[in-house]
């Protein structure tokens, strides 16, 4: 081993770590990984930065902005509407349908998407079918994922491998090169996961929304006391919000009503707060308010006159993701409270001022109907238990599902270059107002663009270091005396395995380098290997790191062992289906 290729290694598996813990965003890590080979003399300015000028990226904006037109012009939410209306309340036809139109959809937009559209609509099924959330989330989650093996831009993964190949010197993936082997896996999933893959899923009866939060142990109730300096002061100058007191519900005179911002406080009122220990001690010591010890609360006291509680999350390309309630001012910008939230299998009741949001966390919210219903039109948050239906735009709708087609035509029948067409077609919604030029740039995962550009060089780097031929040798000279499907075996799990610390893309970015060395000292179709990695990537469902099942984790009220429970019987059918026909489909 060279000191190069250690040095790439090392760096690989610095990168891993920061990946997985999170300790800096993927963005700033894949840059900072770029800046290290450059300064390391392992390549130049010029070809660090070559993976952001690759046509891969222009592929894969115009596969943002074109996707997210038809969630914009209602396409989407008309199609779910539509079909929805076949599901009636059996629950195995209710898997079937939701699970099969998922899988559609992801073929031509991100999986992500089409989870978060039909998510709502999954909740209002499950009351109907009178059966339990979690076991319908978590298969629409996954075959969102499954159908994006179908398409060369049913999953960024697919248009990364693409743009790599082409790097590395072989002709870059067809639009439909994966549809007889993805239409195979997506059939056999989607039959696993309604018939057997939902009954390893939990069903979790029914909590208060109070008992699901964990926020009954943080609700108190406190009396403004007669002679208070409190009197006559509006809510925003109590200094309350100071103690550490979220004032949820002010009962006076027999009412109980949502308090606003500038709600006059008078003595006499009982205020239902949430608040942590440390700040209900400090009531003791105050002349101003009085805790009342004998009362028990729960949901029907924050429900007050006007006001409703409802779960909400955080959805897909919010511009409120990565930033803190205190910095969106979200009680100001909303006009509606933060009471908890659920995050990965936890519930936060207190301290979220501070926290950044995420993608997929839900937030239990209390709120007007009106105000609820402007935060669902904000696009920020997707209400969950209804289903607040994106209007459809019929004539802008139509002419993006056919910029979409076009495009998606002219690119594979070779009319146009692949990215030149589907540009066009972003464009062209532009042009036509199906979605503004403001909204392009909240449409687009920048961060993901920075991930693929800096991971496409940082595969380049294996290949010049000869990383990519060394670690070869390690899975040749390992896995040969027992058979080339071994070898083949051996690349598909290493690459399930590495989507965990990494996500798909850079996953499939690193060995795809590695599987094609591995062929060419084989002597065999390195195409073979190629197709088997790229779509490996896109099959492991061991964790819920994927973007599509941290969107359900929490509005399906899920633990980590679920997924690994039900997501790995999965992953081994699909590991299973990609050694049968990938090699039959593209002969060694």
């Amino acid at each position: 081993m060279t000191f190069e290729i250690f040095l790439v290694l090392a760096l690989l598996a610095g990168a891993m770590a920061f990946f997985t813990f999170e300790w800096l965003p993927i963005d700033v890590v894949t840059l900072s990984l770029l800046v290290a080979l450059v300064v390391s003399g392992i390549l130049s300015p010029e070809e660090a930065f070559a993976g952001f000028a690759n046509e891969i990226i222009i592929v894969l904006g115009s596969v943002f902005v074109l996707s997210g037109a038809l969630v914009k012009t209602g396409v989407m939410d008309w199609l779910g509407q539509a079909i929805f209306r076949l599901a009636g309340s059996s629950r195995t036809r209710v898997l079937l349908v939701v699970t099969t139109l998922s899988a559609s959809m992801s073929a031509l937009v991100s999986n992500t998407n089409s989870t978060a559209v039909l998510m709502p609509a999954a909740f209002e099924l499950a009351k109907k079918g009178r059966f339990s959330p979690s076991r319908l989330l978590m298969p629409l989650a996954f075959a969102s994922i499954l159908g994006g093996t179908c398409t060369l831009i049913g999953t960024s993964t697919n248009i990364a491998a693409s743009g790599m190949l082409k790097k590395l010197g072989y002709a870059p993936y067809g639009f439909f090169e994966f549809t007889a082997v993805g239409l195979v896996i997506v059939v056999t999933g989607i039959l696993y996961l309604a018939f057997v893959g939902y009954r390893l899923l939990p069903a979790r009866p029914a909590a208060s929304l109070s008992e699901k939060y964990d926020i009954g142990a943080y609700l108190s109730a406190v009396v403004v006391a007669e002679g208070s300096s409190l009197d006559g002061k509006a809510l925003r100058d109590a200094g309350l919000a100071d103690l550490g007191m979220h004032v949820a519900a002010i009962k006076r005179d027999g009412r109980r009503f949502f308090p606003r911002r500038d709600t006059i406080l008078r003595a006499g009122d009982l205020l239902v707060v949430e608040a942590a220990r440390e700040a209900l001690l400090a009531t003791k010591e105050s002349a101003d308010l009085h805790l009342e010890t004998d009362s028990v609360l729960g949901d029907a006291d924050l429900e007050t006159e006007g006001a409703k509680l409802v779960e909400a999350f955080v959805a897909p390309s919010s511009d409120i993701a990565d930033r803190t309630l205190s910095e969106i001012g979200f009680r100001s910008r909303f006009r509606v409270a933060v009471l908890a939230l659920y995050r990965r299998g936890h519930a936060r009741p207190t301290d979220l001022r501070h926290l950044p949001l995420r993608v997929g966390d839900v937030l239990l919210l209390q709120g007007s109907e009106g105000d609820l219903d402007s935060l669902h039109k904000s696009g920020d948050l997707w209400l969950l238990d209804e289903v607040a239906h994106v209007p459809f735009r019929r004539r802008r709708g139509l002419f993006a599902a056919a910029a979409l087609a076009v495009a998606v035509l002219a690119g594979s029948l070779g009319l146009l270059p692949l990215s030149v067409a589907l540009l066009t077609g972003a464009l062209a919604v532009v042009i036509r107002k199906c979605i503004t030029a403001q909204e392009v740039y909240d449409l687009i995962q920048w961060r993901l663009l920075i991930l693929i550009g800096g991971m496409t060089s940082f595969g380049l780097a294996m290949q010049k270091t000869s990383a990519a031929e060394y670690v070869a040798d390690l899975i040749v000279s390992w896995a040969m005396p027992v058979g080339i499907y071994a070898v083949l075996a051996t690349l598909s799990l290493l690459t399930m395995l590495l989507t965990q610390p990494l996500s798909n893309a850079a996953a499939v970015l690193v060995i795809l380098p590695v599987a094609v060395s591995t062929a060419v000292q084989m002597g065999v179709n390195p195409r073979t290997f190629a197709v088997l990695v790229t779509l490996s990537a896109s099959l492991s469902f061991i964790t819920p790191f994927e973007p599509a099942c941290l969107l359900v984790y929490g509005p399906g009220g899920y633990r980590f062992s679920d997924f690994v429970r039900s997501g790995t019987v999965l992953s081994l059918v699909a590991f299973a289906l990609l050694l049968l026909l990938v090699p039959r489909i593209w002969p060694l």
